[in-house]
């Protein structure tokens, strides 16, 4: 039995469509999609603005309140929460050079006024975090922008979301470049960096993607340990990458195991979850998924997720501690290696040593 809570985006259940190719699924109602996410054991759902207002720029502010509304009872009739709602600020025209660090005032007002709504619906689904995915904002030019001028602009947009309402969080996912060549805020140092900078630092914190990190170059469990040694945590997007290619968003765990039995461990280790936590999954079918397997890539998040909490439980940390003091870390890497692939270790090492005495 898992002690975790999961979330999930209606974005994770796709078309397939991509840069290069048409769609390849049919599109599925988002009251369908939320069904079908409790069904398979979600307890709450990620939004961007536009996933719970669509058409969000045709409506006025008292209209996407109302839209909330409608929103938060659908939720409520699948008994689903709200984890966060996050602006999506890189799909519009005024956008194509950043938002909140964009070269066009005009622009950088849009960009508040998508993010002063999404703080409104936030509000109305019943969630207190803003999620900022710093899609494009940095550089597709180096000499475009000065990266001072741009990190200045970071923090102002933040302080008016603090100001604009005293008890929401805003809660920063750094990447490293894609679609923007150049990120300003491209790891959990970034944030934690931005945060401090902030009016309400206690307020300020990140949402760690496995993929993202593996993008940038440091392991996700030490980027996710880094952010709980700060208090800094709110949230995470499980996923896995096939080295420093594009954003693949593949499922939890598929190609680096260990790297994903290491980021459950430091969240287990930690009390992840203990103050209303979850951990989010941010995972994409492959194109070749059949419209029946539509959820397939979930499912087997799920599954890996478990099987390696599963894991976890039952390290042997004594046998962990005597590797560290003899610093015989061979010994203490074939163990991981062994519990991972499930070689006939019935019983721990050092159960085997108690009972040799």
């Amino acid at each position: 039995m898992t002690q975790f809570k999961f979330s999930v985006g209606p974005w994770n259940v796709h078309t397939g469509a991509d840069a290069y190719g048409p769609a390849t699924r049919k599109d599925i109602p988002i009251e369908e999609k939320f069904k079908k996410f409790a069904e398979i054991g979600f307890s709450a759902i990620q939004f961007h603005d536009d996933d719970a207002v669509p058409n969000i720029n045709d409506y006025t502010e008292e209209e996407i309140k109302e839209k909330a509304r409608e929103l938060k009872k659908t939720l409520d009739k699948y008994n689903l929460k709200a984890e966060f709602v996050a602006p999506r600020l890189w799909m519009d025209p005024h956008t194509q050079d950043g938002g909140f660090m964009s070269t066009s005032k005009e622009d950088r007002e849009y960009a508040m006024w998508r993010a002063y709504r999404s703080i409104d619906i936030a509000n109305e689904l019943g969630t207190d975090m803003i999620v900022l995915w710093l899609a494009r904002e940095g550089t597709l030019c180096a000499e475009s922008k000065s990266p001072v001028w741009a990190t200045k602009m970071l923090i102002e947009a933040i302080n008016k979301m603090l100001e604009y309402d005293p008890k929401i969080r805003v809660c920063i996912e750094p990447k490293p470049n894609e679609p923007i060549d150049r990120s300003i805020c491209g790891t959990m140092g970034h944030v934690m960096a931005i945060s401090a900078a902030t009016i309400d630092p206690s307020r300020v914190g990140g949402n760690l993607e496995s993929a993202h990190a593996i993008l940038a170059g440091p392991d996700p469990a030490h980027e996710i340990g880094f952010a709980l040694a700060m208090n800094k945590l709110m949230t995470v997007h499980l996923n896995d990458q096939n080295s420093i290619r594009y954003d693949q968003d593949k499922a939890f765990g598929v190609e680096n195991l260990r790297q994903a039995f290491n980021q459950v461990k430091v969240l287990k280790e930690n009390g992840y979850g203990e103050h209303g936590e979850y951990v989010g999954l941010d995972v994409k079918a492959m194109r070749t998924t059949k419209d029946e397997d539509s959820y397939k890539h979930l499912e087997n998040s799920l599954k890996i997720f478990k099987a390696l909490e599963a894991k976890v439980d039952k390290f042997d940390y004594d046998f962990q501690k005597k590797c560290v003091e003899e610093r015989d870390f061979e010994a203490l890497e074939m163990y991981v290696m062994n519990l991972l692939m499930g070689v006939a270790e019935l019983l721990n090492p050092s159960d085997k040593e108690n009972k040799r005495k």
